[in-house]
């Protein structure tokens, strides 16, 4: 019943491939803590290993929270990880930092990790990401209870030329203050230098955040794949169910068809993510967001096929190994 901890609840998380073994990362935070809401207070980066993406062994935490005055002083949050052209390893996770702690408002920036093996890990501190004002809403404009900046997914330019990092942001303008989810862009030569640009889509999309946001190919055609919860869908969108969601890409950078977005799974699963096994299938992995009686499941999925026989991909319920047509 994929991924989980005895006593913790796990949640966003990503993936990267050695060749060997699938490592992945997530976010996990102690049950005892009573109230799973305040399990993005604790976040820590967990760290587990498996070769066919169904049997996981899981090795416990790589990325701890900093001290008081730095970017992860709250929490570690989400990110990506890839491989840099010398061989070594880079992480970009989102940092928290809550204000205080009986308020929700909050401070994200990307924060970057090196390894040279995937499973010890090196904050650097010289690598720091926060949200431009020329561009990017900030907490101290008022209309919103975070300066949203966090989700950082990583990948090499289609055509070679240096590195994309799309994130989870929000436009200082336009549209109303709840419609201004965007994703934001930034591009690097060599994984230290980041330069940050204009959001790649626009507001008044429907969505207050697309969170998690990753480029995909699917049913022989780019696609950026997001989340976005029922209670921060916006506009036309109010009274539509949220979750994980797809939509039309002209290329892995966009342009991005937010108007035609479809929802591909509801919200009982979240921030998902399409991994590729070793047969070059795409398999969807999410967290499983309600358990039974509506509470907190906090543990992963197993993988989930596509359907990709029709004009937008859809989840089918199977898994590895469940016929031979569909064994990795």
């Amino acid at each position: 019943m994929g991924f989980s901890t005895r006593d913790h609840w796990v949640w966003d998380f990503w993936v990267a491939d050695d060749g060997e073994l699938f490592h992945l990362f997530y976010l996990h935070a102690p049950m005892s803590l009573g109230d799973p809401d305040l399990r993005h207070r604790n976040a820590r980066i967990g760290h587990a290993t498996s070769r066919d993406l169904v049997e996981w062994t899981d090795h416990g935490v790589v990325l701890t929270p900093g001290e008081p005055g730095e970017l992860d002083a709250s929490a570690t949050w989400t990110g990506s990880v890839i491989r840099a052209d010398d061989g070594s390893w880079r992480m970009f996770y989102t940092g928290s930092n809550f204000l205080a702690p009986d308020e929700i408002a909050n401070v994200e920036t990307v924060g970057v990790a090196r390894s040279d093996d995937l499973f010890t890990w090196h904050k650097l501190p010289d690598v720091r990401l926060s949200a431009d004002p020329q561009w990017y809403e900030l907490l101290s404009d008022g209309t919103w209870h975070e300066e949203a900046w966090r989700d950082p997914w990583v990948f090499r330019d289609p055509h070679g030329e240096g590195w994309h990092m799309l994130v989870t942001a929000r436009s200082r303008s336009g549209a109303t203050a709840r419609d201004r989810g965007v994703v934001g862009h930034a591009r690097s030569a060599d994984l230290s230098e980041w330069c940050i640009g204009p959001p790649l889509t626009e507001p008044g999309a429907g969505f207050a955040h697309l969170e998690v946001p990753q480029p995909v190919r699917l049913s022989g055609r780019d696609w950026l794949l997001f989340s976005c919860d029922a209670a921060h869908l916006a506009g036309d969108r109010l009274d539509a169910q949220g979750g994980i969601w797809i939509a039309p890409a002209a290329s892995p950078t966009g342009p991005y068809d937010l108007g035609r977005a479809e929802l591909l799974a509801d919200e009982r699963r979240y921030a998902g993510r399409v991994v590729t096994d070793r047969a070059g299938t795409p398999w969807l992995l999410a967290f499983e967001n309600a358990g039974s009686g509506g509470a907190f499941a906090g543990r992963l999925t197993d993988p989930l096929a596509f359907d990709q026989t029709g004009p937008t991909p859809r989840l089918a319920d199977a898994r590895p190994g469940d016929s031979d047509e569909e064994t990795p």
